[in-house]
């Protein structure tokens, strides 16, 4: 769980109603504005996207509360310890160590190491499942920067429509007060849409998929090691790089 994703949120809130006034929140909730603005931006969505994309965003969705990414070193540390097991065994020996592979781009990988696939077609094969898993992940961020674009401009559309009603009933003076909510609580309802959901959704999943994008590439490079039989110690300094030099010497210090 993302605890920095919902303690932001949660924060964004509750500083956003605290300033509000806890005890003036009625006058903040306006069920057409949120019609007008909520229920018009998600259609617009709906109709925006086709049905597929906007069903794999709801599962992509859920990695900014609940990600499951692999630590660098950690991945780093079981391609090493495949590399020593080749060394001395030979990579036939990987075979039946793939069973217990749990990600399945590496049991992927390995598997076609394994099966004496040309150098190659292995990376061309892994390379396009990065790019295909690149563009899901891309089509959820689209559509959260698309809500965030349109729920601001549903405000103004609510905004409109409250002002019309209002200058269309000037002389009705009880009728001024509801019209004028609508126009500017449409508006802040968009904001609040757009810059403390959707926004930051949009960005987090952008970080997620470049940190998981770099992991498979970082497994992409140890199968090629582990295909080309590489020394242990040189697959160390291959994979290392793809660390911050600060996290390199723990990786390295027991393979000099």
């Amino acid at each position: 769980m993302d605890l920095a994703t919902i303690v932001g949120l949660v924060a964004a809130f509750g500083l956003v109603l605290y300033g509000m006034g806890i005890d003036q929140l009625n006058a903040f909730i306006d069920m057409p504005s949120v019609y007008i603005t909520v229920g018009g931006s998600v259609a617009s969505t709906i109709a925006s996207f086709p049905p597929a994309r906007l069903m794999n965003t709801i599962s992509v969705a859920k990695n900014v509360l609940f990600v499951k990414s692999q630590a660098p070193v950690t991945v780093i540390a079981q391609i090493i310890e495949f590399a020593e097991q080749a060394r001395r065994e030979g990579i036939l020996a990987l075979e039946s160590r793939a069973l217990e592979i749990t990600d399945e781009f590496m049991k992927q990988g390995i598997g076609l190491a394994v099966d004496g696939t040309e150098p190659d077609l292995i990376r061309e094969i892994l390379e396009t499942e990065i790019g295909h898993m690149e563009s899901r992940h891309e089509d959820g961020a689209k559509i959260f920067d698309f809500l965030g674009a349109a729920a601001p401009s549903f405000g103004m559309i609510g905004t409109l429509v409250g002002l019309v009603l209002m200058l269309g009933n000037m002389s009705d003076v009880a009728s001024i007060g509801p019209n004028m909510a609508v126009a500017l609580i449409t508006t802040l309802y968009g904001s609040i849409l757009a810059n403390i959901v959707c926004i930051p959704f949009a960005e987090k999943l952008k970080a997620y998929s470049a940190k998981e994008v770099m992991i498979k590439e970082l497994m992409l490079e140890g199968i090629m090691a582990l295909q080309s039989g590489d020394n242990p110690r040189i697959v160390a300094q291959k994979l290392s790089v793809f660390l911050e030099p600060v996290n390199r010497a723990s990786v390295l210090k027991d393979k000099k």
